[in-house]
């Protein structure tokens, strides 16, 4: 009787493999200018270095930096549903805003009358509460100087 042979079919390739998707990049990468790129930026190690901390320790520069994590660290804690009716009611104010301007309707001034009705109006007075607490809470925090930024927002105190 014969003995079996072990015989495992190779599978069909349906495309390249890992080599071929390999080179296939590393000629894209040459063909659109990003080793060149690459390797000039390895070449000018030192010269870029000097730029950079030279950008780096500019006063403007250190305040960007410092404001754009102070703006990370506040939206940090803004909920995203809170920070959505936030931008997009702004968005709604503005386009109301230009609708009147572009408009340019002038109509007339409401009068002692028309003044002493807006007072009356619960409408009105409802909408600008929020609006009033806002600006409350707005100068109470515009009063306030912080320690620094981090320290207020972590509760540690920092070194100096």
């Amino acid at each position: 009787m014969a003995e079996r042979l072990n015989y495992n079919v190779k599978p069909t390739p349906i495309g390249p493999d890992a080599h071929q998707e390999l080179d296939r990049l590393l000629q894209s990468m040459h063909e659109h200018g990003v080793l060149r790129f690459a390797n000039d930026l390895v070449c000018s190690k030192t010269d870029l270095a000097h730029v950079l901390v030279g950008g780096l320790s500019k006063d403007g520069t250190l305040n960007a930096i410092q404001n754009l994590s102070i703006l990370g660290m506040a939206l940090s804690r803004i909920p995203p549903e809170q920070f959505y009716k936030v931008v997009f009611g702004m968005k709604d104010a503005l386009e109301e805003l230009n609708r009147h301007t572009q408009a340019g309707e002038k109509g007339d001034a409401p009068g002692i009358s028309g003044t002493y009705k807006m007072l009356q109006d619960d409408k009105l007075w409802a909408s600008l509460e929020p609006i009033l607490e806002a600006v409350k809470v707005f100068a109470d925090r515009m009063g306030k100087e912080p320690d620094k930024p981090i320290t207020e927002f972590t509760g540690k105190p920092t070194d100096n």
